[in-house]
């Protein structure tokens, strides 16, 4: 099988932009863990969107579970999935499980800038915005 290239364009056909996202390494697949800011966010930070950690505080805009907000407890770059407190199913054994919730779905509420290195790239995003 032919393995990924990061020098592929694009396609029209569906199924090989689905084979691009599957196959990516998780250093493409963390780009694609980019979640919208809220508005409040946006203008003291000056940026759209920024990928999600565990510690942010998200709402969810789309889906069953649509207005419900919590915090971010675990970011799987490899099923590009977000789990978010207090967003959980019933299992049939009667126990919870937390929902798998895809970013685009999402929007930031609350950042975690704790790591010094995240506060340093938006400040960086910020910048480059303003050129």
């Amino acid at each position: 099988m032919k393995a990924w290239s990061k020098f592929w364009k694009s396609s029209t056909q569906k199924r090989k932009q689905r084979k691009y996202r599957f196959q990516a390494p998780l250093h493409i697949k963390h780009k694609f863990m980019n979640v919208a800011l809220s508005a409040e966010l946006k203008k003291e930070h000056g940026i759209r969107s920024l990928p999600v950690r565990t510690g942010d505080t998200v709402k969810v805009m789309v889906g069953d579970k649509k207005g419900v907000s919590g915090k971010v407890t675990k970011v799987s770059l490899s099923r590009t999935k977000v789990f978010i407190e207090g967003v959980d199913v019933a299992k049939q054994n009667g126990t919870k499980a937390l929902y798998p919730t895809h970013p685009s779905n999402l929007k930031i509420e609350k950042l975690d800038l704790k790591d010094e290195t995240r506060v340093a790239k938006m400040k960086k995003m910020k910048e480059a915005k303003a050129e």
